[in-house]
């Protein structure tokens, strides 16, 4: 066989610093669009823009520190991984293990978490040298399920 198989292809990634402020959420949801559009991904551009805004908003909120936040999008055969690190080295409260019951539909709150279990083909954290990396994958969508 001739030229290299769709194996042989080496993931395409996107690494950015964000500041550790709300005016992050916008900027990475701007990044994993222009990331997925840019090789004509197949992973879905809207779930992937929710969950990126889902951790990036966590990581924000919940860690201390005036340092900056990193956002890493790597594009695989099989779907794309998304990745915010944070200075805080604490797990993220229930992104593996559910709590019990459904989260107040009247709170403004508790939701983010549910959202990417729900909606990832996979999620987790990680340790990091400097804090944590809270993560989640989705898988390719075939090109004739992909909305018009």
């Amino acid at each position: 066989m001739n030229g290299p198989t769709l194996y042989d292809r080496s993931p395409a990634a996107w690494r950015i610093a964000l500041p550790h402020t709300t005016a992050a959420v916008p900027v990475a949801r701007a990044l994993v669009r222009t990331a997925l559009a840019e090789l004509e991904h197949g992973a879905c551009s809207d779930t992937a823009e929710l969950l990126t805004a889902e951790l990036v908003a966590n990581a924000v909120e919940h860690t201390a520190g005036n340092g900056p936040i990193e956002l890493v999008v790597e594009l695989l055969p099989s779907g794309c991984q998304v990745e915010v690190h944070d200075p805080d080295p604490a797990p993220p409260g229930n992104l593996t293990r559910p709590t019990g019951g459904d989260p107040d539909p009247w709170q403004e709150h508790g939701r983010g978490l549910l959202l990417i279990r729900t909606l990832s083909s996979s999620c987790g954290h990680r340790p990091t040298e400097s804090g944590k990396a809270v993560w989640f994958r989705l898988p390719t969508v075939p090109a004739q399920r992909r909305p018009a």
